[in-house]
């Protein structure tokens, strides 16, 4: 695997607080490895207990907290211990994601339990966790140490693919409600990004397409260099508008 060597060397991540969610497997945990590699401090949240256990065992310093993002009645908790662990918040990646029903569905035979569940966790989630965290964040930009929101998207978001109606809705959803975050919070200092990581080999994808060769993939420590260059190049040090010389 290449990297960015500038990347790696430029010390951008030093010292940085990034939250992770969906930190156990696939995209995310390839970001809590890549992320403390570059000198982050790093706290990461996934729904099972024996995950996030194993994980903290074998990243030793990483925080890991056990919630759910779908669930409405975990963010806040989730909040208060990445706020409390890292002692404030510069990088929020909204990272977890649900396909909706599984196997894969057609809209029409979607149940609409199933496309709550996508919502929930792929845009109310996201959209919860941002908000309880909005003033941590901007406490970050207000003293100069840059502020920074991932919003892990899809193609799904932008193109219409027949059985991935639950995901790519949401995800279109997602999308657009980063573009809004970003309109509305850049006078604060605060950057949202949304990222198309592309077509990688991880569990989600497996369950999604079950019959893919895996070679055909991207790998998921790649793509977390391509978004770790991505957001070290967005995470510039900004002080809100007014306190601007």
């Amino acid at each position: 695997m290449t990297r960015n060597a500038n990347a790696d060397e430029s010390g951008v991540f030093e010292g940085v607080r990034v939250a992770i969610t969906g930190g156990t497997s696939g995209l995310g945990l390839a970001l809590v490895d890549e992320l403390m590699r570059r000198g982050a401090r790093v706290a990461f949240v996934a729904r099972t207990r024996e995950r996030v256990e194993d994980v903290m065992r074998s990243h030793p310093g990483a925080c890991g907290i056990v919630g759910d993002v779908a669930r409405k009645e975990d963010i806040h908790p989730i909040a208060l211990q990445i706020a409390g662990n890292l002692g404030g918040v510069d990088v929020l990646v909204n990272n977890a994601s649900s396909l909706g029903p599984v196997p894969l569905a057609l809209l029409a035979d979607t149940e609409c339990e199933e496309l709550e569940l996508a919502l929930d966790t792929n845009v109310l989630g996201p959209f919860r966790l941002t908000k309880a965290l909005l003033g941590a964040l901007a406490a970050s930009a207000r003293e100069g140490r840059g502020s920074l929101v991932l919003n892990v998207s899809s193609d799904a978001a932008t193109s219409a693919y027949p059985s991935w109606g639950a995901y790519g809705a949401s995800k279109a959803a997602l999308r657009h409600m980063t573009q809004i975050w970003n309109e509305e919070l850049a006078a604060d200092g605060i950057r949202f990004l949304s990222i198309d990581p592309g077509d990688m080999n991880t569990p989600l994808h497996a369950v999604a397409v079950p019959d893919s060769d895996p070679a055909t993939l991207k790998q998921p420590e790649t793509a977390a260099s391509e978004l770790a260059d991505a957001m070290a190049a967005a995470l510039v040090p900004t002080a809100p508008a007014e306190s601007r010389a």
